[in-house]
């Protein structure tokens, strides 16, 4: 972990210390000329009543983005605060000093000036790079236990995990800071203005761990943005978990700049939801391990199918739409899988080092073959012979796919049908909702519980407009622009895809030509020069580091 320079700030004293809550020096080490702050020379995005009343009047794009520039290439990429937009707020003693859970912990408060590395494999001359706030109970607390009023909502698609972290919310403001009121929102964003609510305690949430799917309902779009601020201004909410993929966390960043536009003391927070392990940065979301975990029991009923007859095939499709890592996994994982397809990396199916061709191999060597195919594979293939779905989108803006397991299981019997060489039987599974659908695994339990947790210690301590994730194997609080800025997708000119070809043998479907090409899009930015970092745009090129 790395830690924040100490800079002097032009607002008081040297913050050094966890006691201080984080106040405008925040962003005292930013140059004011090159984020293009207010006048005066005060810095950009400080809790000055300057700036305060340029959040009321509309909020610029150089306030979403807190940099802190330090010695050797240190930037953290910061979360926003209360501080920023309301000045003089008071501070309270955090509940955790008086509990006794806690009492044996040493030190159970995170340092003011703790963050975390978003890179940990570096040279002796590498700069060092980009930082997130480590996340984690702090000293001091902006909210009275008495005043908060918390509501959960969860958005989007189901995801293995849910219902543990809707339970660790809960309980963590219960247990730990002596919360009493906290409201579930049902049936995703669209319940805050159609008034559905479910009032949850410890003991509503007690066993929904248990179960898959999500207690509170869930459903794609239904976003607007001044009807959800206007139900949790009319409410009295205070503090807001939105619990979704990057289309959630989205419709969160917009929520956020609405409250802070009001000037409301309202702390909005997300919780990265996506069983395709597509959300940049961090490490993986919760579900993925689960996912995983299910789709053995798939490949394994293809491989005993397959096995079991002469030229057998068994066809696997799994979740992805445009990251293939469930697949990948699985396919890591089971070892009985002969080829795996993915959205990252173009295939074809007719002619020399074609499916076709390695099929026809692989029944020859082994009489039997299981193919992994994700959801999102094959798309452009199959548009050319099917155009009626090429357009259409769901709720949530997403594209409509068109069922690549079908179309690549009815190909197949096709040729060989065709050829007339080879007798094959085909059988084709698709469990996609049967692993959404289940509660989550242990290891993805425990990861639930440290997110749920790790959000409910920020939003305490005053933060906003933030995703709690790990990084690095750090919880840290990463701020909501990063979280949807771009999709994470397998690389595959990286070691983990060479992993899977040894581990199945099969070509890379590849050309040399298509290689250059892919490295080239994929080669990482040079390092970036100082007055590369911060201008009137706020932060440029720090979204195209890998994560």
């Amino acid at each position: 972990m790395g830690s924040i320079p100490a800079f002097p700030s032009a607002a008081g004293p040297d913050l050094k210390s966890s006691l201080a809550p984080p106040e405008p020096r925040d962003l005292a080490a930013v140059d004011p000329g090159k984020l293009g702050g207010g006048g005066g020379g005060a810095p950009c995005c400080s809790g000055s009543p300057a700036i305060a009343a340029a959040g009321s009047a509309g909020v610029s794009d150089v306030t979403k983005k807190k940099i802190v520039k330090g010695d050797a290439g240190y930037v953290l990429e910061d979360v926003p605060h209360f501080s920023d937009y309301i000045p003089n707020l008071p501070t309270y003693p955090n509940p955790l000093q008086n509990n006794p859970s806690y009492s044996v912990v040493k030190q159970y408060f995170v340092d003011f000036d703790d963050t975390v590395p978003q890179k940990i494999v570096v040279h002796k001359d590498t700069p060092r790079g980009v930082h997130f706030r480590r996340a984690g109970p702090r000293q001091q607390v902006y909210f009275e236990s008495d005043d908060v009023h918390a509501c959960i909502v969860t958005c989007g698609g189901l995801c293995p995990g849910l219902n543990t972290v809707i339970r660790e919310i809960v309980c963590g403001l219960y247990n730990m800071y002596g919360v009493k009121r906290v409201l579930g929102i049902d049936g995703g964003y669209k319940g805050f203005y159609a008034r559905n609510t479910i009032p949850l305690t410890p003991k509503v949430v007690n066993d929904i761990h248990k179960r898959g799917g999500t207690i509170l309902g869930t459903s794609r779009g239904g976003h607007d943005t001044k009807k959800i601020v206007d139900s949790i201004q009319d409410r009295g909410i205070n503090q807001v978990y939105i619990i979704g993929g990057d289309g959630s966390q989205r419709g969160a960043s917009l929520i956020f700049e609405e409250v802070r536009r009001r000037g409301l003391k309202v702390a909005v927070a997300g919780i990265p939801k996506t069983i395709d392990n597509d959300i940049p940065v961090i490490d993986k979301s919760f579900g993925f391990d689960t996912a995983v975990e299910e789709a053995q029991r798939a490949i394994n009923a293809a491989h005993v199918e397959a096995e079991s007859v002469e030229n057998g095939i068994g066809v696997v499709k799994l979740m992805g739409r445009h990251s293939g890592f469930i697949a990948m996994y699985a396919t890591l994982a089971s070892r009985d899988v002969d080829c795996c397809l993915i959205p990252e990396s173009p295939f074809y199916l007719e002619g020399a080092g074609g499916l076709f061709e390695y099929i026809d191999k692989r029944l020859k060597e082994n009489g039997h073959m299981v193919l992994v195919v994700a959801e999102g594979t094959g798309q452009e293939l199959m548009s050319k012979s099917i155009e009626s779905l090429d357009n259409s989108k769901d709720a949530s803006g997403n594209k409509l796919l068109q069922d690549v397991g079908l179309w690549i299981s009815q190909r197949i019997k096709d040729h060989f049908s065709q050829q007339g060489k080879m007798a094959i039987n085909l059988k084709y599974i698709d469990p996609t909702y049967m692993i959404r659908a289940v509660p989550s695994i242990a290891s993805d339990n425990v990861y639930c519980t440290l997110l749920a947790q790790s959000v409910v210690h920020g939003t305490m301590a005053g933060y906003t407009g933030f995703t709690s994730g790990l990084v690095n194997g750090r919880q840290t609080y990463i701020p909501f622009y990063r979280i949807t800025e771009k999709q994470n997708k397998v690389v595959i000119t990286d070691r983990m895809w060479a992993r899977l070809l040894s581990s199945t043998n099969q070509p890379s479907f590849w050309s040399p030509k298509d290689v250059i090409e892919v490295k080239r899009e994929e080669e990482p930015p040079k390092e970036l020069l100082d007055d590369q970092i911060c201008t009137e745009d706020g932060l440029v090129g720090i979204g195209k580091e890998t994560g």
